[in-house]
């Protein structure tokens, strides 16, 4: 049964995961239950998953369907991981894992990237997007802000004013 929260009446009231969506959405660029091994039904699940470290499995699956990570330049900006790592990675037939800062840095473009999808309406939109310097943020491309925990907020902070029409 799911946490609930109180109300003064004793009525429970169950408690919603408002990142669950986004959690799900980036289990599922990173390869889902085939790849992962294990079920991600919101934010805490994710956490799991992410302080264990994801597979390098997973981290391939990512590279091999989102174009924009084929370039080392974007790889690293994104990920945090030359395209020399990515290939001994591949060449280990990606058994082993990354750590928790490389697994949360490929967790959260990938959260970026199903935002942006869902926003511009599909991937390859939301891959030429994150490419391209943005009006909403001073001109920068959204994948060079990505180095950064303040730089990926900003990116999405400026996919949810897209979202909601407002640009400036």
């Amino acid at each position: 049964m799911g946490a609930t929260a109180f109300q003064s009446d004793s009525s429970a009231i169950p408690l919603i995961d408002v990142d669950a969506e986004d959690a799900v959405r980036a289990f599922h660029l990173l390869g889902g239950r085939k790849v992962i091994n294990q079920t991600v039904r919101n934010s805490l699940d994710a956490h799991d998953v992410i302080v264990k470290g994801i597979s390098s499995k997973a981290l391939l699956h990512l590279v091999d369907t989102v174009s924009v990570l084929s370039s080392g330049d974007a790889l690293n900006k994104a990920i945090g991981m030359s395209l020399r790592t990515l290939q001994r990675k591949k060449a280990d037939k990606g058994k082993d894992r990354l750590s928790p800062e490389q697994s949360s840095r490929a967790w959260r473009f990938a959260e970026l990237l199903a935002q942006a999808t869902d926003v511009l309406g599909d991937q390859d939109a939301a891959e030429a997007w994150m490419l391209a310097p943005a009006i909403g943020l001073d001109n920068r491309r959204p994948i060079d802000l990505l180095s950064s925990a303040a730089g990926a907020e900003a990116v999405e902070n400026a996919l949810t004013r897209m979202e909601y029409g407002v640009y400036a």
